[in-house]
């Protein structure tokens, strides 16, 4: 056991308790000998000024709580299962936007890494036991990240100068932001646009320039948000207005079924094993190349439209062969 394993368990051992709590009772809890515990016991007097009294009567301890009712551990106190599960947080963060909060956060990590070195843990351990696969992802500035994450968090506004793929055009524009998002393995920022007047979704990459502006960021109601940036297929925003129908074959029927391609998706299976799903969508773009990469395994049922739009798509793609 680490220098955390006791005195946290027992805090709230002692916290939590209505009554004195023996020797015995705290060994149980700490997993320990009466001996071991009677040192915790000690040394949370000595160097935590912990206000633990002994109770006579009943031979066990307790916080006294009318010389000091509120007592708590002094600092950022954590155990061993939490102080892994916060390095780990610190790792995917770490792979998610590698580069973009490295000065900001590199000293809590140290920090962390130090609380938990022991004989099981060495340094650099966690980075090499925790794997994180990226596809596609593209690296946003660093710079301009971090100026879209504090006007974000301050709830000011932002300028940009905005290089968007569609039109290949450099736009100057006045965002309030909501949220960022990390999707697919890239970063976007949800927000409203004052030069279109409109909710939209911005690529942080495709940003070129930014600037933070003291002025307070236009709050928009969450379900509005909701409504806007979560109903639609991916990453696209508005309101679902038509409805896919996929049918799997059984190839991969039990795989699909087990996936999330929408919050208010339907499926079931059919008699001979394939796989119905029902997907409400706005915008087919990337709904199609989701469906593309199953390629045989499946088959746009309806609506026509896309049915349609697929058959172009793999037109186009056996003339290249």
């Amino acid at each position: 056991m680490d220098k955390f394993e006791n005195i946290y368990p027992l805090h709230k051992l002692l916290t939590g308790s209505d009554t004195p709590v023996t020797l015995s009772e705290i060994g149980q809890v700490l997993n320990c000998s009466p001996e071991t515990a009677e040192n915790v016991i000690k040394d949370m007097r000595l160097y935590l000024n912990a206000p633990i009294k002994y109770d006579k009567t009943t031979k066990g301890y307790f916080y006294n709580k009318e010389d000091n009712p509120d007592y708590e551990l002094p600092g950022l106190w954590f155990n061993s299962s939490e102080l892994y599960g916060l390095f780990a947080s610190y790792q995917l963060l770490s792979e998610v936007g590698p580069g973009l909060l490295e000065a900001k956060i590199s000293p809590i990590k140290d920090k962390i890494e130090s609380l938990m070195h022991s004989d099981t843990l060495q340094k650099g351990e966690m980075e090499k036991r925790v794997r994180i696969l990226k596809m596609a992802a593209r690296q946003p500035s660093a710079k301009h990240f971090s100026i879209v994450a504090s006007a974000l968090m301050m709830r000011k506004q932002l300028d940009i100068k905005y290089a968007g793929r569609d039109r290949n055009q450099l736009t100057e524009r006045t965002l309030s932001p909501q949220r960022l998002v990390h999707y697919r393995d890239n970063w976007y920022i949800d927000a409203w646009c004052h030069l279109r007047e409109q909710l939209r979704t911005f690529a942080v990459d495709r940003i070129e320039y930014s600037h933070l502006v003291n002025k307070k960021a236009l709050e928009i109601d969450e379900v509005d948000l909701k409504e806007h940036f979560s109903t639609a297929y991916g990453i696209f925003s508005g309101k679902p207005d038509k409805t896919a129908v996929l049918k799997f074959n059984k190839n991969v029927a039990r795989w699909v079924a087990d996936e999330q391609w929408h919050p208010d998706q339907n499926g079931q299976f059919n008699i001979d094993g394939s796989y119905e799903l029902e997907i409400p969508y706005r915008d087919p773009r990337e709904l199609i190349q989701d469906i593309l990469r199953f390629g045989p395994d499946v088959e746009v049922v309806m609506p026509l439209a896309l049915r349609t739009e697929v058959i172009h798509k793999l037109k186009k793609t056996l003339e290249l062969y």
